[in-house]
């Protein structure tokens, strides 16, 4: 089978589906060797799973299923990720489970060791296919916005989304040679800490300035709240 997973961070479950699921959905169903569709939309994210016909090519499919999402990525929000396949092949249950968890530290810390070192090396591991996080939580920097005094300083939830978008973005500038060296150029123009996320110009008007944390408390959290996983009880 081929899962589809897409982030679209922010929407509830009904734009989910009509503006991501139901366009994606759509244009895979052209592939051939697919048996049949199922799918999922949360809030947040969409999961589309190609269940294939036996004995079909699997990276066949996934080639065609790549070729029409590609199709339709421009009916897709802008906002939105980009979608990901991963293929699975033979029982949807894995062949182990294991569980790891922490008194001393918190969840997204586990998760971003189990992320760089546990599973690139059992990955590695002679006839493992893909070790899967379950239940992770990555590392996010969170924003939680106050209401009343955004509406104090007359600010949107959309001029922070902007200023976030226009202020945080990697940017690849070239390089400079001369007659014995070359060096590449790099400009800094993403953010890197808590202090210069939270002293960011949401709004700017003369001499009047509005930063981020004046109408947010902004700290280190998690990408996903809505999950989470028990093992042995």
């Amino acid at each position: 089978m081929v899962t589809i997973t897409t982030a679209y961070y922010g929407a509830d479950p009904e734009t989910i589906a009509g503006f991501i699921t139901q366009p994606l959905e759509t244009a895979i169903a052209q592939s051939q060797g697919i048996d049949y569709l199922s799918s999922m939309s949360v809030s947040g994210l969409s999961t589309i799973t190609a269940t294939l016909k036996l004995n079909y090519d699997s990276n066949a499919a996934l080639t065609q299923i790549q070729t029409q999402i590609s199709s339709v990525k421009n009916q897709l929000p802008p906002q939105a990720q980009q979608p990901v396949l991963t293929v699975q092949i033979g029982q949807s249950t894995a062949a182990m489970y294991m569980g790891f968890y922490s008194d001393e530290i918190p969840n997204n810390a586990i998760t971003d060791y189990l992320l760089r070192v546990v599973k690139p090396k059992l990955d590695a591991v002679d006839g493992v296919q893909n070790a899967e996080i379950t239940g992770g939580r990555k590392f996010a920097l969170r924003a939680w916005l106050d209401r009343e005094k955004m509406a104090g300083l007359g600010i949107g939830a959309d001029d922070v989304y902007s200023a976030l978008a226009a202020n945080n973005y990697l940017s690849a500038v070239g390089s400079t040679k001369g007659d014995m060296v070359a060096v590449d150029l790099v400009a800094g123009t993403d953010l890197h800490t808590l202090d210069e996320f939270r002293r960011l110009v949401v709004k700017k008007d003369g001499i009047n300035i509005v930063y981020l944390d004046q109408v947010a408390t902004v700290s280190m959290g998690s990408e996903d709240y809505n999950t989470n996983v028990a093992f042995s009880g």
